[in-house]
């Protein structure tokens, strides 16, 4: 800790992330197992991204958008993993100042992407769906590149918002951060000065987007929903609500978890229990989406078939 000049108080210069738990037998459990589910999640969305950079088959607006969230999956659970893993192999779990705005920023950017994204993939679905002969010019290569870029932007945006408010967090007492990495929320508990507006501006930044985007998929899934009643085949609402099952499932779990976090009241849940639904949407869900999405969908099963074949053949 530097000293200042004019107070009576200390700056902190770094922070020690108390971590999921003290036990140095559980530490090595966890380690072996995230760590597993962190080679899982890197080899399975890079194989999503490339499966559909190199299949033909699958350059349809759906599949680029689900390339892009197997990125963001990569980069939301690279902002925390690596670091956690660390800190299981080392007594001191330390993490500097700008260390720590960089772990909050990135996390921020990457999670924000990640709820645009899949409201993105709501609305290609109701297209897809509600108005099929107008797709090709509903979600042409220029809108797809619009909706990415409000992903990205708005993922930038948010991020800028957490980041800011963390540099106008004033600390100079204990910097004992009760999480496995810096998140907002406990790192505003250790502020030694005013936090109403650096906790407000953040708060209603997240809250907003997360309104915004549960908005847009609410009313895509039921114009979806209502459309797929009005169907005469059985096979087609079949078809048309499989297209859809991934996407309900992913959503699900990652809005359910955010929402036990920033949405319910603090009180109803204890630092313990908000570390694991951490670890959950921020290690597991990315591991998760690219297996969701290869096992309920027959044409990335049908292009990953497609392209061993290829590559047994060529050899």
């Amino acid at each position: 800790m530097d000293s200042l000049g004019d107070a009576n108080h200390t700056s902190v210069t770094g922070f020690i992330l108390l971590g999921l738990t003290n036990d140095p037998t559980l530490q090595v459990i966890l380690f072996m197992v995230i760590l597993c589910i962190y080679l899982v999640t890197i080899s399975g969305n890079l194989s999503t991204i490339i499966l559909i950079r190199i299949s033909a088959q699958l350059h349809h607006p759906m599949y680029f958008f689900l390339s892009h969230l197997a990125l963001a999956d990569i980069g939301y659970s690279s902002s925390v993993t690596p670091n956690m893993l660390i800190n299981f192999l080392t007594e001191k779990h330390t993490i500097s100042y700008l260390g720590c705005a960089i772990q909050l920023a990135s996390a921020v950017f990457f999670g924000t992407a990640e709820c645009f994204l899949l409201a993105a993939m709501a609305y290609d679905r109701f297209v897809a769906i509600c108005n099929p002969l107008l797709y090709s010019t509903k979600m042409s290569t220029q809108v797809c590149v619009q909706l990415f870029s409000v992903a990205y932007v708005g993922g930038l945006l948010n991020a800028s918002c957490f980041t800011i408010s963390f540099f106008c967090i004033f600390f100079c007492g204990p910097n004992r951060v009760n999480h496995f990495f810096c998140d907002f929320a406990p790192l505003v508990e250790l502020s030694c000065s005013d936090v109403t507006v650096p906790a407000v501006v953040p708060s209603f930044s997240a809250g907003s987007i997360i309104v915004v985007t549960v908005f847009v998929i609410a009313v895509s899934y039921v114009y979806i929903l209502i459309t797929i009643l009005k169907m005469r085949s059985t096979e087609g609402r079949h078809k048309a609500f499989s297209t859809c099952t991934s996407h309900l499932t992913a959503v699900t779990l990652y809005y359910g978890t955010i929402t036990f976090i920033y949405v319910m009241p603090k009180s109803s849940y204890s630092s313990d229990q908000n570390k694991v639904v951490s670890v959950f949407y921020m290690v597991v869900i990315p591991m998760l989406n690219p297996l969701i999405y290869s096992l309920r969908n027959n044409e990335i099963k049908g292009a990953l078939k497609r392209e061993l074949g290829r590559k047994i053949l060529s050899k």
